[in-house]
């Protein structure tokens, strides 16, 4: 079965670029895939999106599709960045319509931002859809989900399971560009049309091969 991972832009740049995180998770992909599994990771914008559209707001006002297509803009490079890392295992091509027909021969394959309305978690939740996979792992800056902002408030609860009504209530059931929550509302409806179930992971390696292989794991089972 293809596994597919939604690989959050603050992971992959959460300052500057974390090499020393790419450099384990190429290893542990290639392992993972070594024994004839398939890949699909779709790389966010993260910080370095909400940069660019922070600098647009300022300067044009709050463009909501304008911060979207930057955002987009964002995703691609990351992707460009994954596709070069995995290079010879990877497909050439970088998925921008995860609707369209998918030649997936090889083992690894990045996909980035679509169009605006919504993250490249709806666009993990549409490739899942097309491949028919049944999971996505969202691997991002927490560990789990929480009933509130751990950020902000520290009684702040972690979530090992919910449903998709149940994260719907925590973050809301509207998506805007830059949204910092641990699953864009927009594709948690899709999932849970479509009946798909999410995995929320943070960035600790050995912690995603375990998600990957069906082992116990510490983050939270949306279903």
């Amino acid at each position: 079965m293809t596994k597919i991972i939604s690989l959050g832009g603050s992971i992959i740049v959460p300052n500057e670029i974390d090499v020393g995180f790419l450099k384990k998770f190429k290893d542990m992909i290639n392992d993972f895939v070594s024994s004839g599994e398939k890949v699909v990771i779709v790389t966010g914008g993260g910080s370095t999106a909400r940069k660019y559209q922070k600098a647009l707001a300022e300067v044009i006002g709050q463009d909501q599709e304008a911060m979207d297509w930057v955002g987009i803009s964002a995703t691609h490079i990351n992707a460009f960045l994954l596709k070069s890392i995995f290079n010879d295992v990877a497909e050439t091509e970088i998925i921008e319509d995860p609707t369209q027909e998918i030649k997936f021969n090889k083992k690894v394959l990045l996909a980035a931002g679509w169009k605006p309305g919504w993250s490249t978690d709806m666009d993990a939740v549409l490739l899942a859809e097309n491949l028919k996979a049944d999971t996505v792992i969202n691997v991002s800056n927490i560990d789990f989900v929480y009933d509130k902002d751990p950020n902000k408030f520290d009684d702040a609860k972690k979530i090992e399971k919910t449903s998709w009504d149940g994260l719907l209530e925590i973050i809301g059931t509207e998506w805007k560009p830059g949204l910092n929550a641990p699953f864009d509302p927009i594709a948690a409806k899709k999932a849970k049309e479509l009946g798909i179930k999410a995995f929320i992971v943070g960035k600790n390696i050995e912690n995603l091969s375990n998600v990957l292989k069906d082992k116990e794991f510490i983050g939270t089972k949306i279903e």
